[in-house]
């Protein structure tokens, strides 16, 4: 199978280069790991000091200007962009982190606005409806970036009550406001647009203090956490039924059915409310704080459904994931870019999807084709079947919480207890995934592979030339004919299998701090 060229994948690694960077990656483990401790000292110092010095001041706030810009530069040495760190914190009057973190956002989100009105002048720019329709992706996205700082702000508005408790949802929608920038580069990127290192320049700001303000959190107040220093800890509990204490009786009762009592009906044969999903549509409540059931009878709609994030609280189910079919064909080589071929797209928080199947039947010619696109937090598929060639559920935040854009902060795709069947009317053996950027982790894990996988496993982005080895691509306990790592690729950055230890991170209470609101969704699930 050729590696896709409509992208620009890690490239040529240069030899000298990947010993520089293992070398200077062992260093930096050691380093890493005293230095996070001194630097926690150092910052509760400062803070502590502060503090002290105005016990007897009506705001205790206000930090000398020496501390402040001792506490800034402290914190900012943390990130991948120290500098425009530095420069954009300076003026936050401040040496207290959580103080620091907050004015971050507002840089971040000052940074933002500017960038508004960005796709519509580039779009004044063009003709190629490729490129129009690739600034439309940038312009969503964008927008998707505001909302998720808006969230990150949100939170913050309670001070510190919930901040060290609430650090991973903090960097779960940090994370989505970096990587949804990176998608409109991607998006430029793949139609060849002309001024893509122009929008790059333009948006450099935007994107550096996003991640420094990723880093703050990841680093400074989620290990300010790890060491149990108090920052006002504040735990959410969870009832006595189980559920999370912010889930509402009613709605527990409604997601412990079998077969909850449907808002709306979908069937292609008009013995429904509406015949098709784009009817349904038109009937959901937008921002819905209670759950909104759609049950969609056996049949295949062939349709492209997408639901902004306007959509709260939805769940669809189906007849089963053979029986409820929602299809589509859009795809790459027909002139959508990737972002915009789903058959299904979801962003609004909440989403539960059971017993249907998604599908992008444009076949491998046809390259990039998606099945299902979700951007939505907490949301859960359940008994679902997702079948497509290429980029079949390609990565989108928030769905999955822990990103990496850099060596210390790694995104990550997971799959568990899974099947992976037989695809039906393909001429060559698949493969599992292509590693695209150069920090990417996959982890396929006590999942059911069939024997129809080609041997080798995965397949380079870019043909004939090794994935770097910051990457991470491991297996763990799977089952079935196409389990086998024997003949899998020999790549510096994957793991045949994982131990117990390092596969633990990836259960679903590590990676998704799943008994925290998995128990509403009704959905079984082992925590460990």
């Amino acid at each position: 199978m050729d590696s896709v060229k409509s992208f620009k994948g890690y490239g040529k690694v240069d030899e000298l280069e990947a010993v520089a960077f293992r070398r200077k990656t062992r260093k930096r483990l050691i380093v890493i790991s005293v230095s996070v401790v001194l630097l926690l000292v150092l910052i509760v110092g400062v803070v502590a000091g502060t503090v002290a010095h105005n016990k007897n001041k009506r705001d205790s706030g206000d930090a000398s200007a020496t501390s402040t810009a001792a506490a800034i530069k402290s914190i900012c040495s943390v990130t991948q962009y120290p500098n425009s760190c530095v420069s954009s914190l300076e003026s936050s009057n401040s040496s207290n982190p959580e103080k620091i973190f907050q004015f971050s956002l507002s840089v971040v989100m000052d940074s933002l606005e500017k960038l508004s009105t960005l796709p519509d002048e580039y779009m004044n720019r063009t003709e190629d409806p490729l490129v129009k329709e690739a600034l439309r992706v940038c312009g969503a996205v964008l927008n998707d970036a505001v909302d998720s700082l808006n969230d990150t702000i949100s939170l913050m508005q309670d001070g510190g009550r919930k901040l060290v408790s609430r650090t991973d949802d903090l960097r779960t929608w940090l994370s989505t406001v970096v990587t949804d920038q990176e998608t409109c580069f991607d998006a430029l990127d793949e139609v060849n647009a002309t001024f893509v290192e122009e929008v790059k320049l333009l948006m450099k700001n935007s994107t550096e203090f996003a991640s420094n303000s990723l880093a703050i959190v990841s680093k400074i107040l989620g290990a300010i956490g790890d060491f149990k220093i108090p920052i006002h800890r504040r735990f959410v509990g969870a009832a006595g039924s189980g559920f999370p204490t912010w889930v509402a009786a009613g709605d527990r009762r409604l997601l412990q059915e079998s077969a909850p009592k449907p808002d709306l009906t979908v069937a292609a044969d008009g013995s429904g409310d509406v015949k098709s999903l784009k009817e349904a549509v038109d009937r959901i409540p937008k921002k819905s704080k209670t759950r909104f059931v759609i049950y969609v009878k056996k049949g295949e709609y062939v349709e492209n459904v997408e639901l902004d994030k306007s959509y709260w609280n939805l769940m669809i189910y189906g007849d089963g994931k053979d029986a409820t079919i929602i299809s589509g064909s859009k795809n790459f080589v027909d002139g959508t870019p990737t972002f915009s071929t789903a058959t299904f797209a979801i962003a609004g928080r909440g989403f539960i999807a059971r017993d249907i199947g998604f599908r992008n039947t444009a076949g491998a010619a046809k390259h990039q084709a998606v099945a299902l696109r979700s951007g939505s937090d907490q949301s859960v598929f359940y008994r679902c079947s997702f079948d497509a060639f290429q980029d079949t559920l390609p990565l989108q935040p928030p769905v999955l919480p822990r990103m990496r854009h850099n060596r210390d902060d790694r995104l990550h795709l997971w799959q568990l207890g899974s099947c992976v069947p037989k695809l039906q009317h393909h001429a060559e053996q698949p493969l599992s995934n292509q590693p695209w950027k150069d920090f990417s982790v996959t982890v396929i894990m006590q999942s059911s592979i069939g024997g129809f996988l080609d041997p080798k496993g995965w397949i380079s982005w870019v043909s004939n030339v090794d994935p770097p080895s910051s990457i991470l691509y491991a297996e763990y306990q799977n089952t079935g004919p196409g389990a086998s790592t024997s003949n899998r690729v020999t790549w510096a950055g994957y793991k045949p299998t994982l131990t117990a230890d390092q596969a633990s991170k990836y259960n679903v209470e590590s990676f998704i701090e799943g008994s925290s609101w998995l128990p509403a969704t009704a959905v079984t699930f082992d925590s460990t």
